[in-house]
């Protein structure tokens, strides 16, 4: 799917959240990213193969 030069990472390859973005559509809460990837405005994403990635936010600066 990807068509950058050097290729963008596959949907299943670590960091594949670094691919770039294709469609966005802020006021839905997601974008589309060239490896086929669903991202979340809170960080859950949607694989090609419809599998889920559960919300992976960091919890810097947090009250313990």
């Amino acid at each position: 799917m990807c068509q950058h030069r050097p290729s963008c990472p596959s949907a299943y390859a670590q960091g594949h959240e670094t691919a770039r973005l294709v469609a966005f559509h802020p006021e839905q809460g997601w974008g589309l990213l060239c490896n086929g990837v669903v991202v979340f405005d809170d960080t859950g994403e949607l694989l090609p193969d419809g599998r889920s990635v559960a919300v992976h936010r960091d919890h810097y600066g947090c009250a313990a």
